[in-house]
């Protein structure tokens, strides 16, 4: 099987996490020390903003759309298997 890492120089590096927030080591500490069960709760609430901020631009992208299809649409967003007709 062909991998598909590609090896990144420091400079791309730093492009790519310019304008990031620093990691929050206090944060880290803190959720580290929860139990498995409590640590993916912050997790599933980022998850659920990022579909819900999604959600709102399609709506506004696909206004005619029901409830059940801006759904399909925010799925088909966050999923990364694309099925092929063939």
């Amino acid at each position: 099987m062909k991998s598909s890492l590609i090896a990144l120089d420091d400079k791309t590096i730093h492009e790519i996490v310019r304008g990031l927030a620093p990691v929050d080591w206090v944060q880290v500490k803190l959720i580290a020390k929860l139990p498995p069960a409590r640590r993916i709760v912050p997790g599933l609430r980022a998850q659920a903003f990022a579909m819900a901020a999604v959600r709102g631009a399609l709506r506004k992208r696909y206004p005619n759309l029901t409830r059940s299809e801006l759904n399909m649409k925010v799925l088909a967003h966050f999923t990364p298997i694309r099925l092929s007709s063939s």
